[in-house]
């Protein structure tokens, strides 16, 4: 294999990678004796058909797009490396050639990490935060730990109402025909959560248990599904089962059940005391965010967009995991709350190119002071996982590569970097006008 790097506009870059004839001639056969039991000529048992014999009945090319994929798998890692450039992004690939008896080459076009220009970095100022915890807010957080506490019991003396979640079963219809992904079954519902389409929801509440309901809805115009967008929808909707919340009374018996305290008056006091330490972190976050934004704003960076787009395709691969833990496919999401995937696209994209700026410029400020990360920082990081993991610091050492412990060592030196940051950034209180602000910058 050999590979050629041809430098583009705008941090891009096109690999142009070459695999020898004979390469490609065993990933040809590779294909055949992988499809070879599904070919069927007459005058031949399957699976005996002669190569030779399906090429000539269905052309050269038959296994061409098989051997295609293997060597593109095979041989991009080893081309990436070899090139020695930061690669930022999915590649795009292009085939240049296949044909028997001549080296197989293919493109792959990608994204180069950007060079950064960094801005003022030490001694940024960020406003400073209130971190007092009002009695609203202790009151506020009381009612949330009698939420957390709370009894889930099944109502049968009372229709749905808002807040309640409703165990149902359904299923869409478009023109009187069933649609693909539009049925479900003891999928619970929260009422009022707007998590499916148009008045779906409020078209269950003042419905009982076992009521057949006939709600009508009508898809967005702009929706995933060209065959569903803007055309009137009827859900066959039977409701199995209504769930409320039974809240506990705060007093004593309440604090004991909840804590280790004895009186409501020492758990208030400690939940107090929790309330200021999670503002304190809170505010230090937003401290971080506002410094960075600014050292963002100073910097200089040209990011290609074939980054952007590969963190977008992340950031909705993440939030798909995440709704398939409540059990809902990205599928059912996009059709009930109306989303399209170039919509969550559009939509990610800010916070997207956010990370993308931070990291950079993170990265950059972590080797301009050359900051290390030693096999002790690595080590100690480890610890601290493998106890949230309840495993033991070598098991999981053990179960970790060199791209892992590499990894590691990337997040570590961004941390070392945002540290150094904040210990020498300036605080102010909140700029009366936004021409105080200018002047305090």
């Amino acid at each position: 294999m050999s590979v050629q790097v041809e430098k583009l506009e705008n941090n891009m870059a096109k690999l142009t990678i070459e695999v020898s004839a004979e390469d490609l001639e065993k990933a040809i056969e590779a294909a055949y004796q992988k499809e070879k039991n599904k070919i069927s000529i007459p005058g031949f048992r399957k699976g005996k058909v002669p190569r030779a014999m399906v090429e000539k009945m269905y052309g050269t090319g038959i296994f061409y797009e098989d051997a295609a994929n293997t060597l593109m798998q095979a041989n991009y890692p080893a081309a990436v490396e070899e090139s020695g450039i930061d690669i930022v992004s999915r590649p795009v690939v292009d085939i240049v050639q296949i044909e028997k008896g001549k080296p197989f080459i293919f493109t792959a076009e990608v994204a180069v990490r950007p060079e950064v220009t960094l801005g003022k970095y030490m001694g940024v100022t960020v406003t400073k935060i209130d971190t007092t915890v009002s009695d609203e807010e202790l009151e506020a957080a009381l009612e949330k730990e009698r939420n957390n506490n709370s009894r889930t019991i099944s109502v049968t003396d009372r229709p749905v109402a808002v807040g309640d979640t409703a165990v149902i079963d359904f299923e869409g219809f478009v023109d009187g025909v069933a649609f693909e992904g539009g049925k479900g079954e003891n999928h619970s519902l929260e009422i009022g959560s707007h998590s499916f389409i148009d008045t779906f929801e409020d078209q269950l509440v003042g419905k009982n248990v076992g009521d057949d309901v006939d709600v009508n809805v009508t898809f967005p115009e702009e929706y995933h599904a060209p065959d569903l967008a803007g055309k009137p929808a009827l859900f066959k909707v039977k409701i199995n089962e209504i769930k409320a919340k039974e809240l506990p009374e705060l007093d004593d018996e309440f604090a004991q059940d909840v804590s280790e305290f004895d009186t409501l008056a020492e758990y208030k006091e400690d939940l107090k005391k929790r309330l200021t330490e999670q503002k304190e972190n809170e505010a230090k976050r937003t401290k971080e965010d506002e410094a960075i934004k600014k050292i963002i704003e100073k910097s200089k960076m040209d990011i290609p967009e074939a980054m952007i787009d590969t963190q977008c395709e992340t950031m909705i691969e993440e939030f798909a995991q995440r709704i398939a833990q409540s059990g809902l496919t990205m599928e059912q999401y996009l059709q009930f709350s109306g989303m399209t995937i170039d919509k969550l696209k559009d939509q990610v994209r800010p916070e997207a190119t956010t990370r993308i700026q931070s990291s950079l410029v993170l990265e950059q400020i972590a080797k301009d002071e050359n900051i290390e990360v030693s096999d002790e920082d690595v080590d100690a990081e480890i610890e601290k996982m493998a106890a949230a993991y309840g495993m033991e610091a070598d098991k999981l050492k053990e179960y970790m590569g060199e791209a892992e412990k590499t990894s590691m060592k990337k997040d570590l030196a961004i941390t070392k970097a945002v540290d150094l940051v904040m210990a020498n950034i300036k605080e102010r209180a909140k700029a009366k006008s936004k021409k105080d602000a200018e002047t305090e910058e």
